[in-house]
């Protein structure tokens, strides 16, 4: 695979699950990362790791529902960093209610978080993309989106709405030399899915990795090597486009 030279990558949700698979990834590539996350303490940690390992990193704290901490972060990273070239917005949280449980407070926070602050992250990191000329920005939806889940219809419209909002950013984006694609993953095996187990949410990963046809579930790493290909030249064709990373289930 072909890499650019080295930039200044955001991933945001990056203190664990997929958005630190991905942090970990770009920060192999070779590129500076900021890692974005409301648990700041986790971000920290995650940052000091990539350090460790010889990368130019940083942790900030956000909150992505909240527009006026993301444009302050975004302008801690372009201070720290430089200008944001790559931005992968792993940030979001489930939901688990009976449709005729989701009250109005409930179904606006998961818009917020999972919807509105992907555009507002991306809003933050456009600027920097067209007065460069160059951009790749990957946003995380969700199988949920495409197939409908029990007890999901906030979190499946949310990131159904992740998945129409990229396909419009690209379209908008694309004579500017940034593509903007979509990673739908299904099953992965993350703290966040471990707590909607132990929660009595979700059967369990060990429960569906039999079911799926590559007879495992995913893992973080799956999906940062997705994200790293449509982050590299060698993806500079790819705009616009869901990449379900979702090892055959739903094909």
């Amino acid at each position: 695979m072909s890499r650019q030279s080295a930039k200044v990558a955001v991933v945001t949700g990056g203190a664990s699950g997929i958005g630190l698979g991905v942090a970990r990834r770009l920060a192999a590539d070779g590129n500076a990362v900021a890692v974005l996350d409301r648990n700041g303490p986790g971000a920290k940690a995650a940052a000091d790791e990539l350090t460790a390992v010889g990368a130019r990193a940083m942790a900030v704290e956000v909150d992505v529902a909240d527009w006026a901490s993301v444009r302050e972060a975004f302008s801690r990273v372009r201070t720290e960093l430089g200008p944001v070239g790559i931005l992968v917005t792993s940030a979001g949280i489930e939901a688990f209610d009976p449709l005729l449980d989701i009250t109005p407070e409930r179904w606006n926070h998961v818009i917020a978080v999972n919807l509105t602050g992907t555009f507002a992250c991306c809003q933050a990191a456009i600027p920097d993309m067209i007065e460069a000329g160059w951009g790749r920005i990957v946003t995380i939806s969700s199988q949920s989106a495409q197939s409908g889940a029990p007890d999901m219809a906030h979190y499946s419209a949310s990131k159904g709405g992740v998945i129409a909002l990229t396909k419009s950013l690209a379209v908008d984006l694309a004579r500017k030399g940034i593509t903007v694609n979509t990673i739908s993953p299904s099953v992965v095996d993350t703290p966040m899915a471990r707590a909607a187990t132990e929660a009595g949410n979700f059967p369990g990963i060990d429960t569906i990795a039999p079911m799926i046809p590559l007879g495992r579930a995913g893992t973080p790493e799956d999906i940062a090597a997705a994200c790293s290909y449509l982050c590299s030249e060698s993806g500079s064709y790819v705009t616009g486009q869901l990449l379900a990373v979702n090892g055959g289930m739903y094909i």
